[in-house]
């Protein structure tokens, strides 16, 4: 049996006819919902033979209305064919609420490794988006969802992966920043060498990408006076330089939203929490579990709670 489908709450007239102050309708928010946060999974063969286990365990669960996963669904020294890319691809779409993935470096800036097959990383990321991201607008799972994506927007017409919804009035977004310094790490072991002016091009064209889809976010948020904000990308954006300029745009946008921001990622593997990130009193970092296929994050988005956002950590049941 699958779970009902999950409808967003509509802001009633009276806020658009002036009889209800927007400060108000924040207050009064909208149903909370329940979602799964999962990243860096499955690492590996025996990760992959357990990962049905943890679809079988977050569809259980009668309050989980979509997936979330941080990037990275192969480790960096698993081979980046098409074959790989299309079984994992089908083993999303067994959860059975819509699956929404933002891009790891494993699964294409990593690709220059050997032991991942040598592949160009910018030809990787062309199959990741055609396997992953078969229609622009729709996520993956067994119930698919309508996204907003940046696809949409002619000078970024590339990034697919880049989504955006509302759910409970709180605006979620996807943004395409990886580990490996976002790209900025030379294709050491490309045959032939690296490409850095391919790779710089590469990693200049998304970040713009990036930095608009940050805004267009937060300019979301507040034009449907949104109670709060989840930011997913695959790595944490360090003051380094693969990730400065990211790192400024989401702690300044966040600090004039004023209202709780909740920064997701993964790529380090530890379950993580860090209040007030970067000095942003209303911002906080969380890095979900990774590689593992035992436990993931369940997360509330509760309009009315005062910090919007809430989790608590689940373990897949042993089996037998």
């Amino acid at each position: 049996m699958r779970k009902p489908l999950f409808t967003a709450a509509v802001i009633v007239a009276s806020l658009a006819a002036g009889l209800v102050s927007p400060a108000t309708a924040q207050a009064d928010g909208g149903p909370a919902v329940t979602f799964a946060l999962l990243g860096d999974t499955p690492y590996g063969d025996a990760q992959r033979a357990e990962f049905p286990a943890l679809v079988e365990a977050v569809d259980a669960d009668p309050d989980v209305r979509f997936v979330l996963h941080a990037g990275d669904v192969k480790n960096g020294s698993s081979t980046c064919d098409d074959a790989r890319f299309a079984d994992l691809a089908a083993l999303f779409g067994t959860f059975d609420d819509p699956f929404v993935l933002t891009p790891g470096d494993n699964e294409w800036t990593d690709c220059h490794r050997t032991a991942a097959g040598g592949y160009l990383p910018t030809e990787r990321l062309d199959a990741v988006r055609r396997v992953f991201y078969p229609t622009a607008g729709r996520t993956l799972g067994g119930r698919p969802m309508p996204v907003r994506t940046q696809a949409d927007d002619p000078r970024h017409s590339a990034y697919r992966e880049n989504v955006l919804f509302t759910r409970g009035r709180v605006v979620f977004a996807t943004v395409h920043v990886v580990g490996s310094e976002n790209d900025l790490e030379p294709w050491a072991q490309l045959p032939g060498g690296d490409r850095p002016e391919l790779r710089l091009a590469e990693f200049e064209a998304r970040k713009a990408a990036a930095l608009d889809w940050i805004d267009t976010a937060f300019a979301t948020a507040r034009r449907t006076h949104a109670p709060g904000v989840l930011l997913m990308m695959q790595a944490e954006p360090l003051d380094t330089p693969g990730f400065a300029e990211i790192r400024a745009r989401v702690t300044a946008q966040a600090r004039a939203y004023g209202k709780p921001v909740l920064l997701v990622h993964g790529d380090e593997h530890v379950y993580e929490v860090e209040p007030s990130y970067a000095g942003v009193s209303n911002l906080t970092r969380l890095e979900t579990y990774g590689a593992t296929a035992t436990q993931w994050l369940r997360v509330t988005a509760d309009p009315k709670a005062p910090g919007v956002f809430s989790w608590e950590p689940r373990t897949v049941p042993a089996a037998g």
